[in-house]
């Protein structure tokens, strides 16, 4: 298999040859893909670092766990699937540890204020657009991880109900009423920020 052409080889026929231990094969998927998953876990964590260690954690699984791969669904949606797994376990220890050290700080300084920088209004665009990316990431924290997770597959990603659904194993109808409440929740917190401010 020295000869063999892997760039014009099909993803189904890549995955065949690495169940059998082709690593190149692999290798190959990977360069096809790392981008597509790179980007889903960045879309899901908005931190960079995280997002690259995330996406290289999912290719090892997906490695390690190709046998599980039946090709119900295409490869890049089944390592969607893994990436964005991964993605919630991370968002749920970064929540628990958040909920810890807030209570800590309460203890330790009495009260979160002190430890706020002061924020001085500067009435740039940039600043503005940062402003409401603050807001959205408030809201979107607010949110279980379920609706979260189906607002930023649709709406960020872009991606089909159909897929949505196969990547969160769930059904359509469960998509969609899930992205309902997902929208109507964010309008209503956003709202409140608004008021707040």
């Amino acid at each position: 298999m020295a000869d063999k052409d892997y760039s014009s080889t099909s993803d189904e026929e890549l995955v065949a040859m690495a169940r059998q231990g082709d690593m190149v094969a692999f290798e190959e998927l990977v360069a096809r893909h790392r981008d597509k998953i790179f980007a889903r876990a960045f879309t899901m964590m908005r931190n960079e670092e995280e997002a690259i260690d995330l996406s290289q954690e999912a290719w090892i699984k997906g490695w390690q766990r190709l046998e599980q791969f039946h090709g119900d669904s295409s490869f890049t949606t089944w390592m969607t699937r893994i990436v964005i797994n991964l993605c919630l376990d991370q968002l749920r220890r970064r929540k628990k540890r958040q909920t810890e050290s807030i209570e800590e700080m309460n203890e330790e300084s009495g009260g979160v204020e002190r430890q706020m920088p002061v924020v001085t209004v500067n009435p740039t665009e940039r600043l503005e657009r940062a402003d409401l990316r603050a807001r959205i990431d408030r809201a979107l924290n607010q949110l279980s991880d379920v609706h979260r997770t189906v607002l930023v597959l649709h709406e960020f990603e872009e991606m089909e109900y159909k897929n949505i659904a196969r990547t969160m194993n769930c059904s359509i109808g469960t998509v969609m009423s899930r992205l309902f409440y997902a929208r109507r929740k964010m309008a209503s917190l956003l709202a409140d920020l608004n008021k707040q401010e």
